[in-house]
């Protein structure tokens, strides 16, 4: 196999691996949980650090919602169904 073949095949690697983790989990702002639970419920089940989690918070208040985590669907939907638990409105598109 040439260098050629080999760029080739690793670039056309990378954009499957684009695809398949295109996945992003959307939070959607509610107005009726309080901004600490919002940033309790990210750093608990998405694993954010606390200003993470708070910037999250922040941008879903302000915007009305906020990508919280882009991935695989085997890590993204666990954790929708960890924050849809809590009451919080959330997707995955």
């Amino acid at each position: 196999m040439s260098n050629y073949d080999e760029g080739y095949l690793g670039a056309e690697n990378e954009v499957l691996d684009d695809i398949i983790n295109r996945n992003t989990l959307l939070l959607h702002n509610d107005d009726y949980h309080t901004f600490d639970f919002v940033v309790d419920a990210l750093v608990d089940i998405c694993n954010h650090d606390p200003e993470q989690a708070e910037q999250c918070a922040y941008i879903t208040h302000y915007k009305g919602k906020c990508d919280v985590k882009k991935g695989k669907m085997s890590v993204i939907r666990p954790m929708r169904e960890g924050l849809a638990k809590k009451g919080l409105k959330v997707t995955i598109v």
